[in-house]
């Protein structure tokens, strides 16, 4: 018989994403961050429901929001996905205890040979720390790189938040002109802006948007900038994390659930 402790109705974190609305706006956000207009398009429901199951999940700590550092109207939102793994695990738990679960595991290498390319602006700070962590995390498995719209000197608080990781980053910025030909598995945007100009890439890659914003524009000295670099490195990272275990299942590329790659609309 059920043990008496254990409440019997479910976890809230089971009766949120039961819901099949609330369900498939966490696939698309696990995907990629979206606007709510995206994703009415992408669920196929009236803005009013969309924007009502959003606040849910917002409520939940599941969902964050950001405003958009390209056009400020815009709010990109973003699946937490350390939270949703914590949710789950409690309620696994929930129903057995030796039912546990936890984040995916920090390394996962990649089977044949992926390329991946991160676009920002200036390729002087996210995307070179993004570039860096994902060949470290994936023990320089993946051909990676990473390129801006307008590319500036490498920001030295990207290196230092770096080797808080272990990793001398060295880097040159490129523009995004040098790579428009080559063909990749994935392209990440890292910035609202750079969103807006992404071109279209040989091959068709899977587009996804990270919405960060950029930390060299929280001060005018170094020192003004460096919590806001370490915490853009630590967004990076969670990021990617998540990222790697859905390419190692697909064979380098993120897909969607029925195993096809599709672009950012």
């Amino acid at each position: 018989m059920p043990s008496t402790a254990v409440p019997d109705s479910p976890p809230s974190f089971v009766r949120l994403a039961g819901d099949p609305v609330r369900w498939r706006l966490l696939r698309e956000l696990a995907h990629s961050d979206r606007r709510v207009r995206e994703l009415v398009d992408v669920v196929g429901q009236p803005q009013s429901l969309v924007s009502y199951h959003l606040r849910r999940l917002r409520a939940a700590e599941l969902v964050t929001a950001r405003r958009s550092s390209f056009d400020g109207r815009d709010t990109y939102y973003h699946l937490e996905l350390d939270r949703c793994a914590l949710a789950w695990a409690e309620a696994g738990v929930a129903l057995h205890p030796g039912l546990r679960a936890g984040p995916p595991e920090p390394v996962v290498p990649m089977p044949g040979r992926s390329r991946v390319l991160f676009l920002c602006t200036g390729n002087s700070g996210r995307s070179p720390m993004a570039e860096a962590l994902l060949r470290h995390r994936t023990g320089g498995t993946v051909e990676v790189a990473s390129v801006g719209s307008h590319p500036k000197p490498l920001h030295p608080n990207a290196v230092r938040a770096m080797a808080e990781y272990g990793i001398t980053l060295v880097h040159e910025p490129a523009h995004l002109d040098t790579v428009r030909r080559r063909r990749f598995h994935l392209v990440i945007s890292l910035c609202d802006r750079v969103r807006e100009v992404c071109p279209e890439f040989p091959g068709g890659p899977d587009l996804v948007h990270w919405s960060i914003p950029d930390p060299a524009r929280e001060g005018d000295i170094d020192a003004a900038t460096w919590p806001a670099f370490r915490r853009t490195a630590a967004e990076l990272d969670g990021r990617i994390r998540y990222l790697l275990p859905g390419m190692a299942a697909s064979g380098g590329a993120a897909t969607n659930e029925n195993g096809v790659n599709r672009d950012d609309h």
